[in-house]
């Protein structure tokens, strides 16, 4: 007697295929970062290239990555003359990469970058231009130069040789190296190799101002001190070009100017904000004299993102990929009244709600000045808000743009002792939220190194503030996440950890390859006027910050 054939059960197979995929919409898809030196060397040779395929390869088949993330370095490709590039080394890493069927995030990275003796500069033709006209760099209040990338006063002045006789614009600069790097990968943007490119626009990559420098600064035989954790930092509009075009504005609108060579008005670097006139409670910052330098700086900064992402806009229109600009997460004062370290790095976000450490009166007593710490005080709630991230949401939104954010492992109780005003969580929630309102995706990233659960967590709990959704689309997910970063370390320390932790970004499922998933194409709402986007600021129920749960509902367990 022969046995019945057994049939499979299809509408369990429906419902199981069902059921992943309305969880596919949960997935978050994870890039490791690779490391900043020896990918591409400064000779264009790929000096460990065998030594990032064997960990790419690793992570890929054990810990089911969906990409990596590159650092693409204009002091490389564009060395040594003008429009001179090189991109050999960068389509042998691509290659590479591409065969170990890896997605590319790329940076078209306009700054230099330092760690651990190890320098990557801007090109060397830009650095002797620089020796003859120091006011191309971002300058401070004592005329020290920050040499890590071109101030954006410089972006419409037509300073910089095109190799053939005739002058460019720093915009042009910037938009010439796009246009060669989309030409000469043309292959790996066309097949869904590359599906991101996040455009430089500034110090670190970032849409800010290099206020907290982390190296010394030089001029003549000077030296400037460091920025150190906690200090207010510095305002960078000391060029020449940027305190001609302050000066032009406030004459033009008959506004009063502040004494930008103060320094009992701004402190320095590290200064705390209770020790300056401009940041202490009641402050220049309060005033309309403050209000409209503040206006300008934040402005000035917002106008150049959106002229630099323009051109990104114009030269990648049409193709399959996402276009991205980095936001920095500065939180070592979010939870001060004058939010001094955002001021000074160029985003003018205030609040007028009650701190709870001012009314406690913690933190401040630490040489802040007298009267600090005492509780808001007479005139402080005359103060007006101000919303410094829903402008670059909008403007962001206006040219069809991804936002970049770090800081999604942090938490104030690992800085509270350094750092009594910081609050990363408060920030991270701020700023997605904004994002997400406006209408625009967000790419979440660590600051640090994560070597522990809570890290991992904090990044799941922040990826999905509202968990995840079994029966399709969470209410709010972040787009992809960056991981710090490919190294030996990275093994050797929880490693199955991380590998859980991939493992619950993708909502428990499988490595899903689909790149038509991820990237939409690159086209601009350019019916959003510059003036729409300024107005943005205006402070509404809008500003406020989505709920989110308490923890994640996909923990790593240490």
């Amino acid at each position: 007697m022969s046995e019945l054939c057994s049939f499979p059960d299809f509408e369990k197979i429906k419902d199981e295929i069902n059921r992943k995929e309305k969880l596919l919409l949960n997935y978050v898809p994870v890039y490791i970062v690779l490391p900043i030196f020896g990918i591409v060397a400064e000779d264009n040779k790929n000096a460990e290239l065998e030594e990032t395929k064997k960990r790419l390869k690793r992570l890929k088949e054990e810990a089911c990555i969906d990409g990596v993330m590159v650092d693409v370095w204009w002091g490389i490709v564009e060395s040594e003359d003008p429009k001179k590039y090189k991109w050999e080394g960068y389509k042998e890493l691509f290659k590479m990469i591409m065969s170990l069927e890896l997605k590319i995030h790329v940076i078209m990275s306009f700054h230099k970058s330092s760690e651990n003796g190890k320098t990557i500069g801007l090109p060397n033709w830009i650095v002797q231009y620089g020796k003859a006209n120091p006011d191309i760099y971002y300058t401070d209040r004592n005329g020290f130069p920050d040499e890590g990338c071109l101030s954006l006063g410089v972006d419409n002045k037509p300073l910089f040789d095109d190799g053939n006789g005739k002058k460019r614009t720093a915009i042009k600069v910037y938009s010439d190296f796009m246009s060669s790097f989309k030409d000469n990968m043309i292959e790996f943007l066309e097949d869904g190799v590359i599906v991101a490119i996040e455009v430089g626009l500034g110090p670190n990559g970032e849409l800010c101002y290099p206020s907290f420098p982390k190296e010394e600064r030089k001029k003549g035989g000077e030296t400037q001190q460091e920025w150190k954790t906690s200090g207010i930092g510095e305002f960078q509009c000391y060029d020449k070009y940027l305190k001609e075009d302050y000066e032009d504005n406030a004459n033009d609108k008959q506004k009063q100017k502040v004494d930008l060579s103060d320094e009992k008005e701004f402190g320095n670097y590290n200064s705390k904000p209770g020790k300056t006139k401009f940041f202490k409670k009641n402050g220049t910052y309060t005033t309309e004299t403050g209000k409209f330098f503040l206006e300008w700086y934040s402005n000035k900064l917002i106008l150049h993102g959106d002229q630099v992402l323009r051109e990104a806009n114009k030269i990648f229109n049409g193709l399959k990929i996402d276009l991205v600009a980095k936001v920095s997460g500065v939180h070592w004062f979010y939870n001060h009244h004058s939010h001094a370290a955002e001021l000074t790095a160029g985003y003018y976000n205030l609040d007028n709600k009650k701190k709870k450490k001012e009314e406690e009166g913690e933190g401040e007593g630490e040489g802040e000045g007298e009267g600090e710490g005492e509780g808001e005080g007479e005139g402080e709630g005359e103060r007006d808000n101000r919303d410094g991230y829903s402008p670059i949401a909008r403007m962001l939104y206006k040219r069809n743009c991804v936002l970049s954010f770090s800081c999604l492992e942090m938490k104030a109780i690992n800085h509270i002792s350094k750092e009594p005003f910081s609050s990363p969580e408060k920030l991270v929630k701020a700023v997605l939220s904004r994002a997400w309102k406006k209408g625009i995706e967000v790419i979440g990233a660590n600051t640090w190194e994560i070597n522990d659960a809570d890290g991992y967590n904090q990044v799941l709990l922040n990826a999905r503030p509202k968990g995840s959704n079994p029966k399709g689309k969470p209410k709010f997910k972040v787009h992809s996440f960056m991981c710090l970063r490919l190294s030996e370390n990275l093994f050797k320390t929880n490693y199955d950890m991380f590998k859980d932790f991939v493992r619950k970004m993708h909502a428990n499922l499988d490595y899903c390859g689909d790149a038509e998933m991820y990237p939409h194409e690159v086209e601009s709402n350019s019916a959003i006027t510059t003036e729409e986007i300024l107005d943005a600021s205006t402070v509404t129920k809008a500003s406020e910050p989505i709920e989110w749960d308490k923890e994640t509902d996909s923990k790593v367990h240490g």
